[in-house]
């Protein structure tokens, strides 16, 4: 299978001569490189790796005929600030798209609007030097957090995708959050039914964004 589990940064020097090691014609025929930036929805927690988005990410976009190799670059618990200082190790230079998908512990913490923009920006920034292609994948705040702090929180995506000139994906838990069927008993993560409607819905976008790379 063309997918690799997710990073798990104790296993850096492995992963990272690993990849060293394998020819670049071997990984072009295998198809382009998407990698997948995130928490722990993106490193699949409480889900068998076949089950997590990256596996179920790379089937997707098979079924549309598209050839592909994804990597999962999820730490659970990482914030965006987190996200932003692995961004070069996380990210290897063969990538040819990005999927950033982080903000959902800033959430959780509470964490200011703006350093999310801030540190959300750093990684735009740093992918814009690498000459990758990205979608940024956004996350609506619930309610509960106040209306402010959720108006604010949201724009952050919309604006920094304009800002940056890259594909937004407004919402990663669309169709999925908040429906009890599609989620763990956390009623945070989606289980493997959720995912798989994740998967399908971000691969039509995630396509679209690999084909302005050849």
């Amino acid at each position: 299978m063309a997918v690799t589990r997710p990073v798990s940064l104790s296993r850096r020097t492995l992963i990272a001569a690993g990849l060293g090691a394998l020819p670049a014609r071997a990984l072009a025929a295998r198809g382009q490189v998407v990698t997948v930036l995130g928490d722990s929805i993106t490193a699949g927690l409480g889900l068998p790796a076949q089950a997590a988005l990256p596996a179920q990410l790379h089937l997707a976009l098979e079924k549309l005929g598209v050839h592909n190799v994804v990597r999962g670059a999820g730490v659970s618990g990482d914030t965006s600030g987190d996200g932003a200082s692995r961004i070069d190790f996380s990210v290897q230079p063969d990538t040819a798209v990005v999927v950033v998908a982080l903000g959902g512990n800033d959430l959780l913490q509470g964490v200011d609007p703006k350093t999310t923009r801030a540190n959300l920006d750093r990684i735009l920034n740093r992918l814009k030097q690498r000459r990758m292609g990205v979608v940024l994948a956004g996350l609506r705040a619930p309610p509960e957090l106040g209306r402010g702090y959720a108006r604010d929180f949201d724009a952050v995506f919309a604006s920094l995708a304009k800002t940056h000139r890259v594909t937004l994906y407004p919402d990663l838990l669309a169709g999925v959050g908040r429906i009890p069927a599609l989620n763990q008993s956390d009623a945070i993560h989606p289980n493997a039914q959720g995912v798989q409607v994740i998967a399908a819905r971000l691969a039509p976008v995630v396509a679209r964004e690999l084909a302005k790379r050849t």
